[in-house]
């Protein structure tokens, strides 16, 4: 395979350190999300239930600087063109979801950021509790939170999007999309 087949090797790295990373985001968001603090408490005691607060929010902060060094090496380096080209329908489906969730994965953490520092609870990345830039003001933490969800939800289907497309392509068509982001050649 030639230099052109597939895109720079970090930034294939950064692809699926933010895909592993957003599966542990939304694992843990959706349990913290469908629990709630009172029965993931109850289910798993203060400790894990702190434990799994601080992970999400430490994730949320990871995915941040991650997106933002794959939209600089998206940027920086040349796209590999598809051999095959994909016809216009497939550009047209594969450019939007590429966009949107480009757009979701940085928009996400920043409103979960904004919305946990708003209700008054700490912004945490690991052990550290990083300054708090907004006051506290519930309606607007509830709104944002709100958001933050429904933008969830939205990334699932995006992701169901991504790999349908990526199964598609590997299974069906059996061309060299597949390779363009592969790690192993």
């Amino acid at each position: 395979m030639h230099e052109l087949d597939h895109y720079i090797y970090p930034h294939r790295v950064l692809h699926w350190l933010v895909a592993l990373g957003v599966l542990l985001s939304l694992a843990s968001g959706l349990t913290l999300g469908f629990l709630g603090f009172e029965r993931t408490m109850a289910l798993m005691g203060q400790n894990l239930t702190n434990a799994l607060y601080t992970a999400h929010k430490t994730l949320g902060i990871v995915l941040l600087l991650l997106m933002t060094l794959r939209i600089v090496t998206r940027l920086a380096f040349v796209v590999p063109d598809h051999d095959p080209p994909l016809n216009a329908f497939e550009r047209i489906v594969s450019t939007s979801v590429h966009h949107l969730l480009y757009l979701a994965l940085v928009v996400m953490p920043i409103l979960g950021a904004l919305a946990t520092a708003t209700g008054g609870f700490p912004v945490q990345f690991f052990q550290w509790t990083l300054p708090n830039v907004v006051g506290e003001n519930k309606a607007l933490s509830e709104t944002l939170f709100l958001w933050h969800e429904r933008i969830g939800w939205l990334l699932i289907v995006l992701i169901a999007l991504h790999v349908s497309g990526a199964l598609y392509h590997w299974w069906i068509k059996r061309d060299n999309v597949m390779k363009r982001m592969s790690l192993f050649e």
